[in-house]
This record gives structure tokens, C-alpha cells and sequence, in this order.
């Protein structure tokens, strides 16, 4: 491929990148909103979401051109892929972000406090996970990905242990439903966020090797 091409893919990259630390910041502030009860700073990550749909547009727009103009082949095409691929999963996470602070707008901690422990909890290892996957497609570190997949399975059982306790709460609190059926919907999408984070890490898998490793036993 020619110099000019190469120039235009690192270009991708580093936009690739912005993008996904912009998508962290925002996950984090979510976060924030929640467990520091911060309406504004909820309301902040909800006005931020047209500026990550906005960059995805343009990343998914750069990728297609240079498919089109250059046809790149072996792990040049692989990179062009994952690209798109990180591309929408990054947007999906940002989504996520924003249910989740939408609830924190009315979120009532004091009829809820049991789950919001369990909860910040889940969030860390979250957190933690989308961290490691964006290091690892930043560098194509196949490590870095195959850690991230490896805690997918405690976030899972994080979720499952909220489930049953809210279920069990709300039995004796029915004048509290609001507050347990915003507490599950933030878990619910932290839950999801883990997962866009796990196929980051599947592409840089993916990326590394070639190897597809999507719904594979781990």
C-alpha cells in the first residue's frame, strides 16, 4: 500500500482512539452521577451522547472510503474491520451511558441503599473491563483481550446477584418500585456495557490473529 495510504490509517486509528476515550469519560461521569447523586453531571452525560454519535458517523464514513478507494487486503482489511466493528460498539456503550444517567436523574438512594453498594461494585469491574479492552486495541495486546473476556463472567454473576436481592426487597417495599426498577435498569445496562466490551476485545483478538472467537466457550 502507499505511503499516503498508511498515513490516512493511522489517521483512523487515532480517531478511533478519541473516540474511545471520549466513551470512557463519559461511562465514568455516568458513574459519577449515580454514586455521587449528581443531577447535573447526569444531565451533562446525556447532552454529550450527539457528540459521540456525531464522531461515529465520521469514523464509520472515513472506513467505508478507504474500502472503497484502496481495497486493502490481509491485516490491513482486518484493521478496517475491527474498526467499524469497535466503532459501534463504542457507540452502543455511550448509549448505555446515557440510560444510565437518565436514571440517575430520579434515582431515590435511600430506598435502594442495599443494591447501590453491589451496584458500585459491578460498575468498578465495568469500568475496569472497557479500560483494559481500549489499552488493548490501542496497542493489539491479544493479552489485554483475553483478560477483559476473562471477567466477563463476574459481571455476570454480579448482575444475577442483584436481581435476587431487588426481587427480594421489592416483595416488602412495593411503595419503592420506581427507585428498584431504576437500580435494575443501571445494572441492566452495565451489564450490557461489559458485553460491547467483551466484543472489543473479541476484535482485538480478531485483529491480532485473524481468528474469530465470537460465541466460543471460554
Amino acid at each position: 500500500m502507499t505511503a499516503h495510504f498508511v498515513h490516512l490509517l493511522d489517521e483512523l486509528q487515532r480517531h478511533s482512539l478519541r473516540m474511545a476515550s471520549l466513551v470512557e469519560d463519559i461511562l465514568q461521569e455516568a458513574c459519577e452521577a449515580v454514586f455521587d447523586d449528581d443531577k447535573k453531571l447526569a444531565r451533562r452525560v446525556i447532552n454529550r451522547d450527539q457528540e459521540v454519535d456525531a464522531e461515529e458517523v465520521r469514523i464509520e464514513a472515513e472506513t467505508v472510503r478507504l474500502m472503497a478507494l484502496y481495497q486493502p487486503v490481509g491485516s490491513d482489511l482486518r484493521l478496517l474491520c475491527a474498526v467499524l466493528k469497535v466503532n459501534n460498539d463504542l457507540e452502543r456503550i455511550a448509549d448505555c451511558a446515557v440510560n444510565i444517567a437518565e436514571r440517575a436523574e430520579h434515582l431515590d438512594h435511600h430506598a435502594v441503599g442495599n443494591q447501590v453498594t453491589t451496584v458500585r461494585q459491578m460498575a468498578g469491574i465495568v469500568q475496569h473491563m472497557l479500560r483494559t479492552a481500549i489499552q488493548a486495541y490501542g496497542d493489539q495486546n491479544i493479552d489485554g483481550g483475553q483478560r477483559v473476556l476473562s471477567e466477563d463472567d463476574a459481571v455476570d454473576a454480579t448482575y444475577a446477584q442483584i436481581i435476587r436481592s431487588v426481587v427480594a426487597d421489592a416483595a416488602g417495599n412495593p411503595d419503592a418500585m420506581a427507585a428498584y426498577l431504576d437500580i435494575l435498569s443501571i445494572a441492566k445496562n452495565l451489564e450490557r456495557i461489559a458485553d460491547h466490551a467483551t466484543n472489543i476485545a473479541e476484535d482485538v483478538v480478531y485483529l491480532s490473529t485473524g481468528e474469530i472467537v465470537r460465541h466460543q466457550q471460554r
